[in-house]
Order: structure tokens, then C-alpha cells, then sequence
């Protein structure tokens, strides 16, 4: 009985100092902006991602790290990486409210990949200017399905979402990639 007990003493100590949970999934992303769509894989934990781009060109990876205020950019077929800074602004549109967020209004609700969503008009205003976005977010994941501008001139859909932890090799340079040099 004593050795249950501290088990579960442990248990319940660990728990306590353990971090929040933190969002990692791996989905195919779908990027519109003004008529032009690209898709890539995208790979995310909350502040790291990597993105598999589908499109034609050079860079075949590129990999996101905030912590270490970076990305490399993967070209493949030649087994080197490029090393620039991570500016901000370039993350992954993902969270359950938006940045600036003002208000949001229940519109419906719709399947949407398996999922039954929740779709919502949102308002933000950000640095004065104020934009209207639809959000259809999934009721059983707390995922942002799809984000589309009102005016429809961008939006990003998700599709194929698995929630579930990732390989920190998806995060950390190959082996046998060198620098380029320029």
C-alpha cells in the first residue's frame, strides 16, 4: 500500500513541474494569396516548425527555430543549408484567437476534414488597422481549420491535421548538410 502511495506521490509531484502542453501537429498547409495557392507539409511545435514546400526552386526545407532566432533553408539536391534570422512575422497562423483579436461572432458550423468546425467572423486591429477574417475552428481539437480574410484576397486551410508529438530530428540540421558559401 505505501509503495502505491508513493507512486502516486510522484506522480502527482512530477505533474505539478511539468510545462504546459504544448501544440505540436504535422498537416499539409494550403496558402492562397490573391489567386496564387502553394501547399506545403508543415511540421510545428510551439516554437519551431518545419515547412516541406511543394513548389519548384532551390529550397526544398525550411526549418524554423524562435529559440535560436533562425532559419535554415534546405537545398536538398545539393546538401547545403543557408542561415538567416528569424525577423518574426512568419509564424504559422495556429492559435485559437488571433493577434489583436477585438471580437468574434458564431456564423455556423461545418465538416471540414472529419472535423465538425465552428465558423466565426473575427476582427482584429493591429497597429490601427482593422481587418476581418472567417475562422472555421474545429471543435474537438481546438484547431484553427481554416483562416480566410473576408475580402478573400489570402487565406491558409489545414488539412490532414495529426496531433500528436514529433521527432526532434525534424527540427535540427542533417548530418551530412554543409554551409553554403556565397
Amino acid at each position: 500500500m505505501s509503495r502505491v502511495l508513493a507512486i502516486l506521490l510522484l506522480a502527482i509531484s512530477v505533474g505539478a513541474n511539468a510545462p504546459a502542453w504544448a501544440l505540436e501537429f504535422a498537416a499539409d498547409r494550403i496558402t492562397t494569396i490573391d489567386g496564387r495557392t502553394g501547399k506545403d507539409a508543415l511540421f510545428y511545435r510551439d516554437d519551431m516548425w518545419r515547412l516541406e514546400h511543394h513548389a519548384s526552386g532551390p529550397v526544398t526545407v525550411s526549418i524554423v527555430r524562435k529559440d535560436k532566432r533562425i532559419i535554415w533553408q534546405l537545398l536538398s539536391r545539393v546538401r547545403h543549408f543557408k542561415t538567416v534570422p528569424y525577423s518574426g512575422g512568419q509564424d504559422p497562423l495556429v492559435a485559437e484567437t488571433l493577434e489583436g483579436e477585438v471580437s468574434r461572432e458564431e456564423i455556423g458550423q461545418e465538416m471540414r476534414e472529419g472535423h465538425q468546425t465552428i465558423l466565426y467572423e473575427v476582427t482584429t486591429n493591429q497597429n490601427g488597422r482593422t481587418e476581418v477574417y472567417y475562422q472555421w475552428l474545429a471543435t474537438d481539437i481546438r484547431f484553427p481549420m481554416r483562416l480566410m480574410k473576408k475580402n478573400g484576397s489570402w487565406s491558409v486551410e489545414y488539412q490532414h491535421v495529426k496531433i500528436r508529438p514529433l521527432s526532434d530530428s525534424l527540427f535540427q540540421l542533417p548530418i551530412y548538410f554543409t554551409p553554403l558559401e556565397e
